[in-house]
């Protein structure tokens, strides 16, 4: 396996906000519909609504409408590739970048 590293830190980044990594982590536990994230955080709907669409444009989140409500929920696909790709770079591997 290789790592993307484009990819990669274009989702780092979006993550290296704390708002962020904070909703990556009330996700984690279950889908939520926008309006109880926005109860944990000083901030308005709009902005709330910017930092979502980062995550998902990233494929961190998911969203789903249901009437005037919209659900978050995380991509775990894409959060264990990030997680693999860490190891990758954070290991010694056989085919190691160190090693070319």
């Amino acid at each position: 396996m290789s790592v993307d590293y484009e990819n990669l830190s274009k989702k780092l980044r979006v993550i290296s906000d704390p708002k962020r990594l904070k909703i990556i982590d009330m996700l984690s536990c279950n889908e939520l519909c926008a309006c109880e994230i926005l109860e944990k955080f000083d901030i308005t709907q709009p902005t709330l609504s910017y930092d979502m669409r980062k995550l998902e444009e990233v494929g961190l989140v998911t969203s789903r409408r249901e009437g005037k409500n919209t659900f978050y929920s995380l991509d775990k696909d894409s959060l264990d590739e990030i997680e693999d790709s860490l190891k990758l770079i954070f290991h010694i591997q056989e085919d190691c970048i160190c090693k070319e």
